[in-house]
């Protein structure tokens, strides 16, 4: 089978979207595209955020391989499929041009796995992944159809929804390993601020999943179970980039957890990376090492300045905000950059958030201004406000968040526009 993998070329006007904007390696794509070479079918990676593709360029590929499947991901990376863009203008423009040239037409991503009959239905999908997507696609190729777990798809004039979303087992799969090409595009340093960029960047998995389950992450559909791939895996993937120029990779977990042996798999590599954590899993000797091994940014989750503000968030947070400015400093000691976030609550008093994030300041921490939680479907905020995500959830979750802030994240210099605009502007 001939299998066209997409990933868009994203746009942001009028979003809430507050994640990077820049491209990223599309890692649940090229494991997919590993996956179905490995099963003897013909795919193709056409990624148009790194390669600036309009719509029209992507149409005019697809025209050219004559894909038997084509699948479109609703989502910039792995590592925004817990924060993606809410609404679906920018895949709903993809699924519009190529849906013609595309005799099955599968969508995966966030939103699917969430609300599957909505995905569907906006997109004018054939078939929904929910969850993670890799192993269900090779199978949807091998030429399953019906009663697959973890799809939604048009079964006469219904929607039939198999199961629920999808893991993948994820820990045996192999080292990736990247066209020259693609490599040479990416020349973006997720997350890295200590001014030291010379060579290329990449992104990595080096597990899959969290142990936790704070209020505000929208996992429940996706990456939740935590699993970790072997050092040597992960090492011979970073020496393979190493090869092809990359200085600098960003761990793209759910949570970088303390791993010894692979901190020190990585020490001899020469390799500079970056995190995302939780500032309390780690111990000052751990965090030596983690310097040692090459970590030059540091993203922390802090969330909130006081126990009640992280009870609420059910962080499962073992010490005092004071220990978390201290472990916060001990960081700051081995790795050029630390940030610790923080999210707004109503548990923190606004002058306490200042000063304390003037003592970071001062110790050359850099803390955000709080953030507003949005309460993504598939997350514990939304279930504690309305109960299971519906074809709905989406708008409501975006018309809750419009009406509840004047003041979102410090990327958006322009109001949101509701999702109804977005979502409608796609279709003119």
């Amino acid at each position: 089978m001939k299998v066209a993998l997409i990933n868009p070329n994203w746009s942001f006007s009028g979003s809430i979207y507050f994640g990077c904007r820049a491209p990223h390696l599309p890692l649940e794509l090229r494991i997919t595209q590993l996956l179905l070479t490995e099963a003897g079918h013909h795919a193709e990676l056409i990624d148009a955020h790194i390669c600036d593709l309009s719509v029209t360029d992507i149409g005019d590929r697809l025209a050219a391989f004559r894909p038997d499947m084509t699948v479109v991901t609703t989502a910039p990376t792995y590592l925004f499929w817990r924060c993606a863009p809410p609404e679906l203008r920018v895949p709903q423009q993809v699924c519009h041009a190529v849906r013609e040239l595309s005799p099955l037409l599968v969508i995966v991503g966030p939103h699917g796995s969430t609300t599957p009959r909505a995905a569907l239905k906006k997109l004018n999908a054939d078939i929904v992944v929910m969850g993670e997507c890799e192993e269900t696609v090779a199978r949807l190729a091998a030429g399953e159809r019906s009663a697959v777990p973890g799809t939604c798809y048009r079964e006469n004039r219904s929607i039939r929804v198999i199961g629920g979303p999808v893991a993948t087992k994820f820990t045996d799969l192999p080292a990736l390993s990247w066209p020259d090409e693609m490599i040479a595009r990416h020349d973006h340093h997720h997350h890295r601020f200590d001014g030291g960029k010379i060579g290329r960047g990449a992104e990595v998995e080096a597990s899959r999943g969290c142990p936790y389950s704070c209020t505000f992450c929208a996992k429940e559909n996706f990456r939740n179970g935590y699993r970790h791939r072997p050092p040597e895996t992960i090492t011979w993937e970073v020496r393979a980039l190493q090869r092809q120029g990359v200085e600098y990779v960003y761990f793209i977990d759910e949570i970088f957890l303390p791993r010894e042996a692979l901190l020190r798999e990585l020490v001899p590599l020469g390799l500079k990376f970056g995190i995302q954590t939780r500032i309390d899993l780690w111990k000052p000797h751990m965090l030596e090492l983690l310097g040692r091994a090459g970590c030059v940014s540091v993203e922390a989750g802090v969330e909130s300045l006081t126990p009640e503000g992280r009870d609420s968030l059910d962080k499962r947070c073992k010490l005092t905000t004071e220990q978390l400015a201290e472990r916060l400093i001990e960081a700051k000691r081995h790795i050029p950059f630390v940030q610790a976030n923080l999210i707004e609550v109503p548990q923190d008093n606004d002058e306490s958030v200042h000063r304390w994030r003037e003592r970071m300041r001062d110790s050359g921490i850099w803390a955000n201004d709080p953030v507003p939680l949005f309460p993504y479907p598939g997350s514990p905020d939304y279930r504690r406000l309305w109960g299971l995500p519906d074809d709905l959830a989406w708008e409501r979750a975006h018309d809750h968040y419009l009406r509840q802030f004047a003041n979102f994240s410090e990327i958006q210099e322009e109001r949101p526009l509701t999702l109804g605009e977005l979502e409608l502007e796609a279709r003119t």
